[in-house]
Formats: C-alpha cells, structure tokens, sequence
C-alpha cells in the first residue's frame, strides 16, 4: 500500500543519511583476507546451498531488497531498499510491486532494468528457456504466478494466493538479481552482478577473489579494494593462520566454543563474537532404504539421541534444544522448551525403549545394524558424527563414517545417495515458509529425507497465508511439534559459534538467525 511504500522510502533515505554522516570516519583501501572452509561447486548462488558460495558471491550482487546489514536479527522491520527503492502491497495481498533504482549498470556495462527481476524467477520457477543445473529454493516461491514488468523500472509479483512472507525471502543471501543476458552456465564461472564488488576468480581448492567495483551505484561504496578468500579446508591449519596475522578475520561462526579461548591466547587483540547461527544439525534417514523404510526403527534411532551430551562435548553447554524453527530468544517463531515433544531427558529409559523396538525387528548384542553415516566433510558435521556414531552403538547400530567433499555432498543428498546421515540445515532466513517449505514439503528439492505428509501440507500453505503474527505462530507451532512427533528430520540440537577479526576490521555485524544474509561488506573498511 501507499503508506508501506512511503515508509520504505523515508527508511532509505534515513539509512543513506546516517551511513552518510558516518563515512567521514571511513578509509577508503585495502584488500580484506578471510579464509574460506571449503571449495565450493561453483559460483552461481541461486543453484548452491552453502555459505563457501554466498560469503564471496554477496557483495557481487544486490537483491531488490535486503536485510540491514547492520541489524544482528534478521527480521521484517529491517529490510530495507536494495535495487528496489520501495514497494508497495495490493489490499488482497496477491500483489507486491517494487518501483526499481535507475542509472543501475551490471559490472559488463549492461543497464539494469526489471526485465532482468523477470528473468530471474522465471529461472527460479523452472519457466525459462535456460535452466538452472540445481535449484534448491524453486519450494520458496510455490505461490508465485508470474513476474509483470511495466516499463523498465517497476515490476510486480502476482501471486496466487497472499504470502506476507515474501518479502523476507527476498531479502535473502539467496535471492540476488541476475542479468538476462548471461546463461546459468556462465553465471557458475564467471558470474556478473550489479554489486559493490566484480568477480575476478575463483581457482578450485584454492582461492576466490572479488575487486571494487568503481562504477558501483552507491557513491562512495565500497571502501575495500578487494577481498581475497583463501581456501582452506583444515580448521585448525586456518585457524594458526589467522593467529600468526595472515587472514583479517575468520570464516564467519568457525570458531568452535571449545576452541575461542586458545584463539584469544594467541591473539589477544582479536575481537572474537559468539552467536547462535540458525543452524541446526539433524539425523538423516532415507525411508528407501530397507531396514530404515521401517518407521519403527527411525523412531529407535530418534528415541537414542543424548542431546545434551552433543551441546555439552561440542559447545560447552551453550547450544539449544529445538525443533524445525530456531528455538527463542534468537528465533522468532521457535518452539519453548515445554512445547518440545518425544525429547525425554531421560536419556536411559529412551534408550531402552529403542533397544526394545530394534530387539522386535531381530537386531541385538549378536546380531548388530551395519550401516555407513554419511556426512558432509567439514568438521562441524564431521565432530557431532563421531558422537553420533557412539550413541547409535547403544541400540545395536554400528555405523561408519563416510565423509563427502562439499563440491558432491548437496547433489548427493538431494539425490536421496544415502542411507542416513548427520547433517547441517542452516536456515536462510528465520521464516516458516523457508524452513518449512524447503525442508519438508512434498515436492522441495532439499526435502532431503522425503518426508511427505499432505495434510501437513495444507497447514504448510494455512500459515504462509496468515496475515496475524500472533496467530501465524500458533500454526506454525502445531507444524512444529507434528514434524517432531513424525521423527521428519530428528533435531539434533542447535548450536552456536564464534566469529573473530583483527580489530582494524571495521563495519561489521554478526547476525544471530542466519548465516547468509550479511556479508554484502560494502560499508566495511580497514583501519590501518
């Protein structure tokens, strides 16, 4: 509406202004170094899943809008304008409308006009000529109809039914703008944006690097000259770097709890921040895959978990116990501990139970599961698998690890390649009809263990289409606390990690309910 719109724009204009009064501190200058945790597939992030993509391929790219990027929760009062300048709601809530930035350029000196917003959800939505190799996030816009251009600087998205929530998805680290006149396949290898920053290179198993895009719309961003991302998949080898002073700060949230204080004894000066991440790690179990097509035996398993001893070995007590949507205070739309179901604290008389149940499908001391883990080869999935693997032994499961490079872990496990796993769902936004949609609806692609439970489904699309806070929370509540009672994706526990940078390292937000939605980095700046 009128009045959205409006607000929209007065944010802007506050935002530019105070940012503007602040830039007389800034020094313009500087490569900043991070380390990158691991090759990723490519560099097109509308077809990968994993921050290795997201971190350096950010600031390559604006969305229409954005979250705050110096808000730490992620939430609907801090979007703010990004290609868009506002946007406006039609009263039945079927219609967003986004009046568009003009004088935009992409980085090969192509204009920027809402043709390329259509031609990005039409790749989104599978309605392009050219399609994506791999789209994980086709399930966030299930209810959209089509994109409407009308001249080149005003687009709206008409719906099929309201989704309040769209809003929010498209502030996402996963819905940059792409140009219609480069390919998916290009856009992998040498992807174009509007962005702070111009892709350089990416040289697998490497290096990633980004340089100043001087041409930028935002006068005066960014401030970097360039950010250099050396891969290296060894924590503790990145780490030791990090301390003898060759990277500016750490991958962001890889400083494990128990690991922060040997960080800060070699690096007193580093200012190190911990923060919940939105991310939770989770027992996978293909139900193709005989004996696990049994619901009986993925309930053992289930039944077998010792949260607390994950929280407590991997994080010193300082994770959380939830279920599909990030428990409060950082979550929004969490479950309250009281309203966690099948999670006994009485871990012995669970274990008991299961062993009961593995005992009636003929497995005991003397007859024993054998079964591999699969993982994803990174040490936070690696470290919690190895607890797993000890934890599943009490119920007669002898599982071996089998750890899958990252370049092959997301196709495989999307390919359902496995028979159960330990894995990482780290949530894009803290949102219902992203984690909700993309992880357990009948038909998203990153419905890993294909969990389908169509009346679920209608209360999947009741609550996206709920206008009431309050009341949508009530329903996504109820969601919640059926997918853990169905052992749809057993909840692990949630856990939380340390950031850490050289105190020159200026302008940057740690946000605490999602990984991928702060580092467009063009208000950041060295000090030095």
């Amino acid at each position: 509406m009128a009045g959205r719109l409006m607000a929209a724009a007065v944010a802007a204009c506050f935002c530019i202004a105070m940012q503007s009064g602040q830039a007389l501190a800034q020094k313009a200058g500087g490569i900043l170094r991070v380390y990158n945790r691991d090759s990723p597939p490519s560099m097109s992030i509308l077809e990968e899943s994993a921050l290795s993509t997201v971190l350096p391929m950010m600031g390559v790219f604006n969305n229409l809008v954005v979250y705050d990027q110096h808000v730490a929760q992620n939430s609907k009062v801090s979007i703010v304008p990004d290609l868009a300048t506002g946007w406006s709601w039609s009263e039945d809530g079927t219609r967003l409308s986004f009046e568009l930035r003009q004088g935009v350029k992409w980085h090969d000196g192509e204009p920027f006009t809402a043709q390329d917003v259509k031609c990005t959800w039409d790749l989104l939505t599978g309605k392009a000529s050219n399609k994506l190799r791999i789209n994980p996030r086709r399930s966030w816009y299930s209810s959209l109809e089509e994109v409407v251009t009308k001249g080149d600087y005003k687009v709206t998205f008409v719906l099929k039914r309201p989704q309040p929530a769209l809003l929010a998805l498209l502030a996402s680290g996963f819905a940059p703008i792409y140009p219609c006149h480069v390919p998916p396949d290009e856009m992998r290898r040498h992807p174009i944006g509007t962005g702070p920053f111009k892709f350089v290179e990416f040289r697998p198993n490497e290096v990633i690097r980004v340089t100043r895009n001087p041409d930028y719309w935002r006068n005066g961003r960014p401030y970097l000259d360039g950010i250099e991302y050396t891969i290296i998949p060894n924590r503790s080898t990145a780490l030791l770097a990090f301390e003898s002073g060759k990277f500016d700060m750490t991958w962001p949230y890889d400083v494990p709890v128990p690991v922060l204080k040997d960080v800060q004894s070699q690096s007193p000066q580093a200012i190190c921040e911990t923060a919940p991440l939105n991310a939770n790690r989770n027992l996978i179990i293909n139900p193709q895959v005989p004996p696990f097509d049994d619901p009986e035996i993925r309930r053992a398993m289930a039944l077998a978990l010792d949260r607390k001893a994950f929280i407590d070995i991997l994080d010193r007590g300082q994770g959380d116990i939830g279920g599909a949507m990030l428990p409060p205070p950082a979550g929004v739309w969490g479950l309250p501990p009281e309203m966690l179901k099948g999670y006994d604290p009485d871990v012995e008389n669970s274990r008991a139970e299961a062993r009961a149940v593995m005992e009636k499908a003929g497995y005991g001391p003397d007859h024993r599961l054998s079964v591999k883990l699969t993982v994803r080869n990174i040490p936070i999935t690696r470290d919690p698998a190895i607890i797993l693997i000890d934890q599943l032994k009490t119920i007669y499961i002898d599982a071996e690890l089998e750890p899958i490079e990252t370049v092959n872990w997301f196709r495989r496990a999307m390919r359902k390649e496995y028979a159960i796993g330990l894995n990482m769902t780290a949530g894009a936004i803290d949102d219902p009809d992203q984690q909700l949609f993309e992880n357990y609806s009948c038909s998203s692609e990153r419905n890993i263990t294909g969990y389908c439970n169509p009346e679920l489904e209608k209360e999947l699309a009741q609550q996206s289409m709920e206008p009431d806070p309050e009341k949508r929370k009530e329903l996504v509540r109820t969601i919640d606390r059926k997918l853990q009672e169905d052992g749809a994706r057993p909840i692990i526990f949630y856990y939380r990690a340390a950031s850490c940078w050289q105190p020159y390292v200026q302008g940057l937000t740690i946000m605490v309910n999602s990984i991928y939605n702060g580092w467009r980095f063009e208000d950041l700046w060295l000090d030095r």
